[in-house]
């Protein structure tokens, strides 16, 4: 389904929401032009300053500028969140996809693949893949996508093997079309508005997990600032200087709620049964 762009800009969730994901991508585009100070700088005489017209949201233990952190972490969480996101659909869709078209032994296959797979969260993926290929943000993003796969094949599994059972499927078939046809011409389009929203929920989970992983070391390393990192370094100074760890939190927090509120607009928007009642 069609989304309507008027009545999307009705939908209160969708609207805040978008907002949201729009000024968090703004800024990642914006500071990579530039930063109100490089992001490497370390001025030790005015570290931990507050915040003042020269340094927003104030300086960290090493002088650095926060608000220059910050501009330049939200890279980190969008590129990770993109990527692992993709390799989900990329993945994990076409896998999906030919469960619910073979049936059989390749959908047990699949499922139960799947399943293997969910044994293996991002975190403990990221800790076997740093210990054989050290730490950093490919790490990351390759613990989180792998995570991804297996949602996404149980979801699009789940919604084409509803499309399957439809009337203008079993047209299709008697028709002459093949399985692949079928599956472009009339499953995948059928299922788009699912993959979309789920494609929004699975980007917040890994907005999460990499600043999880970067909390714990695993993620994205020096110099290269990320929210979750700027939350490991705030640990010593949460007496001396709380609001360290409250930007970068408050910062995490309000693109996960963006994204999360997007998708369930997206949800209401792409849904007929729930556009109707609008």
């Amino acid at each position: 389904m069609t989304l309507n762009v008027q009545r999307a800009l009705r939908h209160p969730s969708f609207v805040i929401g978008g907002i949201m994901v729009l000024l968090m991508v703004a800024c990642a585009i914006l500071s990579l032009f530039g930063t109100p100070y490089p992001v490497a700088e370390i001025d030790i005489p005015n570290k931990l300053a507050a915040p003042s017209s020269a340094h927003w949201f104030g300086t960290d233990s090493l002088g650095r500028d926060i608000a220059s952190l910050l501009l330049v972490g939200s890279q980190s969480s969008l590129l990770v969140g993109f990527i692992a996101v993709g390799i989900g659909l990329g993945v994990g869709v076409p896998l999906g996809l030919l469960a619910a078209a073979r049936g059989a032994w390749v959908e047990e296959f699949v499922m139960r693949a799947a399943d293997f797979t969910f044994a293996f969260p991002a975190l403990l993926s990221a800790i076997m893949l740093t210990s054989i290929y050290g730490p950093g943000l490919v790490v990351s993003i390759v613990a989180i996508g792998i995570f991804n796969i297996p949602v996404f094949a149980r979801i699009t599994r789940g919604a084409a093997n509803a499309i399957w059972s439809r009337d203008f499927t079993t047209a299709a078939r008697a028709a002459g079309k093949n399985q692949f046809e079928i599956t472009l011409e009339h499953v995948l389009p059928n299922i788009a508005s699912v993959l979309i929203v789920q494609a929004t929920v699975q980007f917040a989970i890994a907005i999460l997990a990499e600043a999880a992983l970067s909390y714990l070391g695993l993620g994205t390393q020096p110099p290269q600032p990320s929210w979750g990192r700027m939350l490991n370094e705030a640990q010593s100074q949460m007496f001396q200087a709380p609001m360290l760890a409250v930007y970068p939190g408050v910062a995490i927090a309000l693109a996960v709620l963006g994204l999360n509120l997007m998708g369930d607009g997206l949800r209401d928007l792409m849904d007929p049964r729930l556009a109707r009642q609008r």
